[in-house]
């Protein structure tokens, strides 16, 4: 089995996290390679112009894909890898509980959050700047788990077993010292998207999977991709041995009727009342 067979069968296989993992990885490897090409023939093209989230509203609103675009992008290798490690972890935790249709949802969802969140707080700041990076969806992931298993324990290297909320009260504290300091956009989207992952559980356990329309969407695409089985066609063969023990059964039935009526006329007037036919039918039918 080479590479692409093997990569092709860890994507099948897979969970949703695998699955998210593969898609954020091909997406910066296939654009990347896609700008590297267009500038050596002289063409300028920054993709990240289609798919960062600005938050300029005016523009924001002029490509409002965007909310969803932000999500599966990141600015530098190093950030690509830093949060998919990140993924892997939470998306693993938040699997051990909830499904990877609801973990999907929540990424999605948790990303539109903390979008919407990073645009309206750089309204309110009178600030403009884009965003791209899966850092808000995830922290929906993590958020999301501590909140529904926050005494979860965890073996962390050279710290030893802590409980799931302490880590991310920890990480909580660190976005919200960083706020005023440093990459402001992206530490509103982690509580953004750390909101949605508290608010998620919360309606969860009353009663309401605010991921519900997302796995009914991620259903119809299935099935709409999936190929449909053609019926192969299947040959009748008429059953001829029913009717043939069906003659044998009438058959039957008139001979033993033919000897009760000769056997009813032989007690009413005699064997010697017989017919000659009577008496060898009768003859056969005892042998």
């Amino acid at each position: 089995m080479n590479i692409l067979d093997d990569l092709k069968l860890q994507y099948k296989t897979g969970g949703m996290v695998q699955k998210l993992i593969f898609w954020n990885i091909g997406l910066f490897v296939g654009f990347s390679l896609l700008e590297v090409v267009l500038k050596l023939s002289n063409v300028a093209f920054n993709y990240f112009d289609f798919v960062a989230l600005p938050s300029n509203t005016t523009e924001f609103l002029a490509k409002p894909w965007t909310l969803i675009t932000f999500n599966f992008f990141h600015a530098t290798i190093f950030h690509l890898i830093f949060n998919l490690l990140v993924l892997h972890f939470s998306g693993r935790l938040f699997n051990t509980y909830f499904t990877d249709k609801q973990l999907f949802g929540v990424y999605l969802l948790g990303g539109i959050c903390s979008g919407l969140t990073f645009v309206s707080m750089y309204f309110i700041l009178g600030k403009t700047s884009s965003l791209v990076g899966a850092s808000g969806a995830i922290m929906a992931l993590l958020i999301a788990t501590a909140t529904y298993a926050p005494f979860m324990l965890l073996r962390i290297p050279l710290i030893g077993i802590v409980k799931l909320w302490h880590i991310a009260f920890v990480i909580l504290v660190i976005d919200l010292i960083q706020l005023p300091l440093e990459n402001t956009g992206g530490h509103i989207a982690h509580l953004g998207g750390a909101f949605f992952g508290f608010v998620y559980i919360k309606f969860l356990i009353s009663g309401t999977d605010l991921t519900k329309p997302i796995s009914a969407l991620l259903d119809v695409l299935a099935n709409a991709f999936k190929p449909t089985k053609k019926i192969p066609f299947k040959k009748v063969h008429r059953n001829t041995t029913k009717k043939t023990v069906n003659s044998f059964q009438q058959n039957k039935d008139f001979t033993q009727k033919q000897i009760d009526e000769i056997l009813d006329k032989i007690s009413k007037s005699g064997y010697d009342s017989l017919t000659k036919e009577e008496k060898e039918f009768l003859f056969k039918a005892g042998k």
